[in-house]
């Protein structure tokens, strides 16, 4: 089964890398997305491969929040009260799961390698939220394209890139170890764009863009399938090399989106973290 048509992909190459897009998908309701699978799913999974916490949160947070008290198979399985939200990440542990992803990628494979070089590090992350439940304020390191399959839900997005939404220093914190959560502020809103999305419906996310999320009136399941490319990876560790610029007082310039390369301050971490013996 063809999930992206020859018009979606065409359109995903005029927007790919950095213009935020929706996109007809025909993934349906897979039978490896139904609820009871992906408790399943929750339950094989290794423990850091499952987060999971209430999903009555505000759109900023600083922290974690608590995990609910049911276990997360109960948590999916009664995802309709619950009142929580739970991430399955890295779903490509599991060889049927790792098919799905590929045969989903292997569609826009040459739109992909086309614009970014070969896909790096491709990984699956499934979303299940209860009712009315908010994803807070945050961004991803990954290309990402997320496939809504049940319920609707609301994706505002942001500039990526743009130090008003995520500055520098928190990449730079980001990219060195720390987390994702970004310091939210009303006044952000009125430059957000929002994406509604419905069954049926998929929206690209660029590397890095802010965004929070919405859910709808009824449970949602969403897949997000990602890769990585060179020039995220260079971006990600021309940003890791400016905190250490910034650390021994100089006030690095920041770093450059697509197409600029990063290629010297990212030579530069790589030869850092070579000489610390990490990676």
């Amino acid at each position: 089964m063809t999930v992206f048509t020859q018009a979606a992909r065409a359109t995903f190459a005029a927007h790919y890398p950095e213009v935020p897009h929706k996109l007809p998908h025909a993934l349906g309701c897979h039978p490896l997305l139904e609820i009871d699978a992906l408790a399943q799913l929750a339950e094989a999974l290794p423990r850091a491969s499952v987060e999971y916490n209430q999903a009555d949160l505000p759109i900023g947070i600083s922290e974690k929040p608590n995990a609910p008290t049911l276990p997360i198979g109960e948590t999916i399985r009664h995802i309709e009260e619950s009142g929580s939200w739970a991430a399955l990440k890295n779903i490509e542990q599991v060889p049927a799961y790792a098919a799905l992803l590929a045969d989903l990628l292997a569609e826009i494979e040459p739109q992909i390698e086309a614009k970014t070089g070969r896909m790096l590090k491709t990984q699956g992350f499934i979303f299940i939220t209860s009712p009315n439940g908010v994803t807070p304020y945050h961004f991803d390191p990954e290309h990402n394209i997320l496939l809504q399959i049940r319920g609707r839900k609301v994706m505002t997005q942001f500039p990526a890139g743009d130090a008003n939404f995520a500055p520098d220093e928190v990449h730079e914190t980001y990219h060195t170890g720390g987390g994702r959560e970004l310091t939210w502020r009303d006044e952000l809103l009125a430059r957000g764009t929002e994406f509604p999305l419905e069954p049926g419906e998929a929206l690209f996310v660029p590397v890095m863009a802010p965004h929070f999320v919405r859910n709808g009136p009824e449970p949602s399941v969403s897949l997000s399938i990602t890769w990585r490319s060179e020039w995220s990876f260079a971006e990600a560790d021309a940003r890791a090399f400016n905190s250490v610029l910034r650390r021994i007082g100089i006030q690095p310039r920041s770093t450059g989106r697509w197409p600029h390369a990063n290629r010297a301050k990212a030579l530069g971490w790589r030869v850092i973290r070579k000489l610390r013996g990490v990676g």
